[in-house]
């Protein structure tokens, strides 16, 4: 789980540790290649995720759809031959991440139409993270559905391709909207919880591995390639 390739914020900013310096991300995925391992975007990464194929494969994610993953990522993805997922936010196009600035988070420009579309001809995968980005536990169920429902079909028209891949926002979701992605058409859903994804989890509620700023090429590894992440699965 990644969120920004770019130059982290100065020290002491909220949530400077999301943005990973693009040195950094080119070196794990590197190195995973090096290892024999292939990134995969969600929707390649189904068949092993439901036990129909094995093999050495990791999925790489993005969240929200920032302009310096566009810029700084897709080179390196498009080098190695891996595809990934970014997870767009319908209505925010060529906007910024205002979810974010109450808390302290510099602005950071998001993906317009045409940069989008950018990235699913560079080969990727575009996912949904709603309209709006809102915590989608604390809406109504009609006004959750319409975020989950609706941003698929906006989506899929905006970048002429199909969305099957959604994030909840903030991580936060519940049984009743794990059944309103699957309702909506969507074949998987990720979270923010700790652990390793494999056959036995829910399709609707992934767990993910995240890659932080301080994450050193090590313990990227280590998170990657142990068992390290799953003692953080939720009980």
């Amino acid at each position: 789980m990644y969120h920004q390739i770019g130059q982290p914020s100065p020290r002491g900013t909220p949530y400077r540790g999301l943005t990973v310096h693009p040195a950094s991300f080119r070196r794990q995925m590197a190195w995973m290649r090096r290892l024999g391992y292939r990134g995969l975007s969600m929707r390649d990464l189904m068949p092993y995720l439901q036990g129909q194929k094995q093999g050495r494969v990791f999925g790489i994610t993005f969240d929200d759809g920032y302009v310096n993953v566009l810029a700084n990522a897709l080179p390196v993805l498009r080098e190695l031959g891996f595809t990934s997922t970014n997870y767009f936010v319908a209505h925010r196009f060529g906007g910024t991440n205002e979810w974010d600035h109450a808390n302290g988070v510099p602005s950071a420009p998001l993906m317009s139409r045409e940069q989008a579309r950018q990235w699913v001809a560079g080969g990727q995968e575009a996912g949904s993270h709603t309209l709006d980005h809102p915590n989608l536990p604390d809406l109504a169920p009609e006004a959750a559905f319409e975020q989950i429902h609706s941003s698929r079909q906006e989506l899929q028209q905006a970048l002429d391709a199909e969305v099957t891949a959604f994030c909840y926002p903030y991580g936060h979701e519940t049984p009743a909207l794990r059944d309103m992605v699957r309702r909506a058409g969507y074949i998987s859903a990720t979270t923010t919880s700790g652990g390793l994804a494999g056959p036995a989890d829910d399709l609707f509620g992934l767990p993910r591995v995240t890659v932080a700023r301080s994450t050193h090429i090590v313990r990227f590894l280590q998170k990657c390639l142990t068992r390290l992440e799953d003692k953080k699965r939720h009980a």
